[in-house]
């Protein structure tokens, strides 16, 4: 459930008092993922690529304490719990978005995945789970190879958000540019670091049981 906090009171205060009025808060990292050990799990498996990467990206983010707060409308508002949200294509072939509560089991993260998508492409209409989740915001082209993506800043969408493409195909290793946007009152280059280290981590330690 979501609460607002006194960011004096949180470890944040700083940050938050320095970047809450910013033109432009949020800050992009980009970084190449060996995705190798992925894609061979998710042909055995017969698990989605895009399902792995979505629950890999909330076991990286989950331990870390700064993406279960977001800055929003001049608040600093508290989380419990984490979902990630992926767009999904409609039967009427338009967009929409998809919040997947993350577990860290992954069998239950996949049949979550699967129901909600489908429900949201069956229906073309969006399923966000609210103020019960903070949510991790992604967003594939799998169309064609990309570096990242630099999202438009919003005061309305303030959330962590991770963009990319088309995965490349070398001679030993499978890699996947990723873009990582965050708001510099979330969090600093040192929390993103961590995360995108456990995301790399995660992904090459990834086994199905």
């Amino acid at each position: 459930m979501k609460h607002e906090i006194n960011p004096k009171d949180s470890p944040r205060g700083f940050a938050f008092e320095l970047w809450k009025t910013a033109g432009m808060p949020k800050v992009t990292i980009f970084k190449t993922f060996d995705i190798t050990r992925l894609i061979k799990v998710a042909k055995r498996s017969g698990m989605k690529t895009n399902m792995l990467m979505c629950w890999c990206i909330g076991k990286a983010a989950s331990p870390i304490e700064e993406f279960y707060t977001l800055p929003a409308g001049g608040h600093l508002w508290q989380y419990d719990r984490l979902a990630i949200n992926t767009v999904v294509k409609t039967v009427n072939g338009t967009v929409r978005l998809c919040d997947i509560p993350f577990s860290e089991d992954i069998h239950q993260f996949n049949e979550e995945y699967l129901r909600l998508t489908r429900q949201v492409h069956d229906t073309n209409e969006d399923h966000l789970l609210g103020d019960e989740y903070m949510a991790v915001d992604t967003s594939t082209l799998a169309e064609c190879e990309i570096d990242g993506v630099a999202s438009v800043y919003s005061e309305l969408f303030t959330n962590p958000f991770l963009a990319w493409g088309k995965y490349r195909r070398g001679f030993f290793k499978t890699t996947l540019p990723i873009s990582f946007q965050f708001h510099h009152a979330q969090m600093d280059g040192f929390e993103a670091a961590r995360f995108l280290n456990g995301l790399q981590e995660t992904i090459k330690g990834l086994t199905i049981r």
